[in-house]
C-alpha cells in the first residue's frame, strides 16, 4: 500500500498505462503493415519467390496484432494492481482514473477484431 499521499503517484501510473497503450497501438499497426506487405509483394512481382511466402507475412502480421491486443489488456491489469494500492488522498477530487482502462480495452477489442477480420477474409 502506498503512503505517499501524493497524486503524482497516480499520474505516473497513468502515464505508464498510456505508454503501454501507444506500444499496443504500434504493435497492431506494425502487424497490419506486415500482414499486408505479402499482398503488396504478390501484386508487384507475382512470379518472385517472395510472393509465394506471403503465408509467412500473414501469420507474422497476425501475431503482431495479437501481441498488441494482449499488451493493451495486460497493461490494464497492471494499472488496476497499482490503483488498488493507492489511498483516497492520492486521487484528486472528481478525478476518474478508469478512462485509461476503457481506452486500452477498446484498443484491445478493436485489435482483436482486426485480427479476426484479416483471418476470415
Amino acid at each position: 500500500m502506498s503512503d505517499l499521499n501524493d497524486p503524482r503517484v497516480l499520474f505516473a501510473a497513468e502515464r505508464t498505462l498510456l505508454a503501454w497503450n501507444r506500444t499496443g497501438l504500434a504493435l497492431i499497426a506494425f502487424g497490419f503493415v506486415v500482414e499486408r506487405s505479402g499482398l503488396l509483394v504478390r501484386a508487384l512481382a507475382p512470379d518472385s519467390p517472395a510472393a509465394k511466402d506471403s503465408v509467412v507475412t500473414f501469420w507474422l502480421g497476425l501475431a503482431f496484432i495479437a501481441l498488441g491486443a494482449f499488451v493493451a489488456v495486460y497493461s490494464c491489469r497492471e494499472y488496476l494492481v497499482v490503483l488498488r494500492t493507492l489511498t483516497p488522498v492520492e486521487y484528486p477530487p472528481g478525478y476518474d482514473a478508469r478512462w485509461g482502462i476503457a481506452v486500452n480495452l477498446i484498443v484491445a477489442l478493436l485489435g482483436s477484431g482486426l485480427a479476426l477480420v484479416l483471418y476470415w477474409r
